[in-house]
């Protein structure tokens, strides 16, 4: 997959594409992206209708394949939109089905002819998470057809979260997802009760202290970013990767990895100089950053900087030159500078070398990528009306934002595993 900044519409736009797609990540218990939930972000959202959008969407759109390959992906559904073609559309053993409980005042007995459906969907390769309703006695029947049980950490009283824990787990084969954590303390609170699935970007907020200091493989890449920002020479360059044999190891490594998409192997500094310049180069700097973390870091930071440095970079294309796309995506990989640094914003930004308009969106909101900074935060969180409001603004289609998210997360895969 090439870095160049590709259109973020496709060349045949599916007629079904009639949802915004948002996504939350879910971690695992060392705080790595296990999976991701997308949900329909329209105003016709928990219909059958739209439903089938986003399943069409999230699975059939060109680098969601690559997506579906390497993460779980966990998705909204209702009981009417369990039937349907769209779901053949679907590989089952990537894809979790998140089916609500029945509406309040359902019995037994209309909750147990649920269960022939869900049997049914199993058989085909795809499992199923519930949320805590399938704990509760009229909800025995459902229990055993549980992959994944979420519960919502806003509505259980925390007294009652080891009783509820323990039940799950002697009583189902089902793994717990926390969902809805807002601070470290939930993590670990629920961690030491067993659970091994966490959901909600908590770990994305900046855990930071004034007198804390940035870590010397950081400072090292810190340093880098600068020389490169700052036009550098080519043998200054190359003195300080000298320096720093892992430096110039990962550098190479990033810039030889399948998201670049070069046909022929770098092999030093020079030669990547002579290829893509210094202000392409600093793209690749930049995202060294995303896996030089301490052990007090969560991996996702990394991974989500990823992300939304893609899609700010891809949300952009068409709407800005081809200079300020790249620095939209140097602007969504430093929205997390403070999470990955462990320090203010502000102090971050002193120690390296950046244009105005970069550091007027990171610092105050404003300029010329707020727009897209703000757009590429809304697709993780849950506020509806905010998200469609900045689509709008930018005038950017459903179909724009969804094919761009979707390329994404595919696109930060690609470098996962190379922390």
């Amino acid at each position: 997959m090439s870095t160049t900044t590709d259109s973020p519409t496709p060349a045949a736009a599916s007629p079904e594409a009639n949802a915004f797609i948002g996504r939350q990540a879910i971690l695992n218990e060392h705080r790595e992206v296990f999976g991701y939930e997308l949900f329909d972000r329209s105003v016709a959202a928990f219909t059958a209708a739209s439903d089938a959008a986003l399943l069409f969407n999230a699975l059939s759109y060109a680098g969601a394949e690559a997506l579906v390959g390497k993460k779980l992906v966990f998705i909204n559904t209702t009981h009417d939109g369990l039937a349907g073609g769209h779901l053949e559309l679907i590989a089952p053993e990537k894809v979790i089905l998140e089916i609500p409980a029945l509406a309040e005042g359902a019995n037994a007995y209309d909750i147990a002819a649920r269960c022939g459906v869900f049997a049914s969907l199993k058989e085909r390769g795809f499992r199923i998470a519930f949320d805590q309703h399938v704990l509760s006695q009229n909800y025995a029947s459902w229990l055993p057809l549980a992959d994944f049980i979420k519960l919502d950490m806003l509505s259980i009283p925390a007294p009652q979260l080891p009783a509820i824990v323990g039940f799950a787990q002697a009583h189902t084969k089902a793994q717990v997802v926390a969902e809805k954590v807002e601070t470290q303390e939930q993590f670990e609170s629920m961690k030491a009760l067993g659970v091994k699935l966490f959901q909600g970007y908590w770990f994305a907020k900046p855990d930071v202290v004034q007198a804390k200091t940035v870590r010397p493989n950081q400072a090292a890449i810190m340093q880098l970013l600068n020389l490169v920002r700052n036009q550098g020479s080519t043998s200054e360059i190359e003195d300080l990767l000298k320096k720093d044999p892992a430096l110039s190891f990962n550098l190479l490594r990033f810039i030889n990895s399948a998201g670049f998409g070069l046909s022929v192997e770098v092999t030093s500094f020079r030669h990547a100089v002579m290829i893509l310049g210094l202000k392409k180069l600093f793209r690749w700097a930049a995202l060294l950053l995303t896996t030089s973390r301490g052990s007090d870091t969560a991996p996702a930071i990394g991974q989500t900087a990823v992300v939304r440095g893609r899609l700010m970079e891809l949300l952009a294309t068409e709407l800005l030159s081809k200079e300020d796309t790249d620095n939209a995506f140097i602007v969504g990989m430093f929205s997390l500078l403070d999470s990955m640094l462990g320090i203010p914003m502000a102090v971050a930004l002193e120690v390296i070398s950046l244009p105005q308009p970069v550091r007027d969106a990171l610092l105050h909101k404003t300029g010329v990528f707020a727009p897209f900074l703000e757009l590429t935060l809304a697709c993780e969180t849950g506020d509806d009306s905010n998200f469609a409001r900045l689509a709008e603004a930018l005038h950017l289609s459903n179909h724009q934002v969804n094919w761009a998210h979707l390329q994404a997360l595919a696109w930060a895969e690609t470098f996962s595993e190379m922390g």
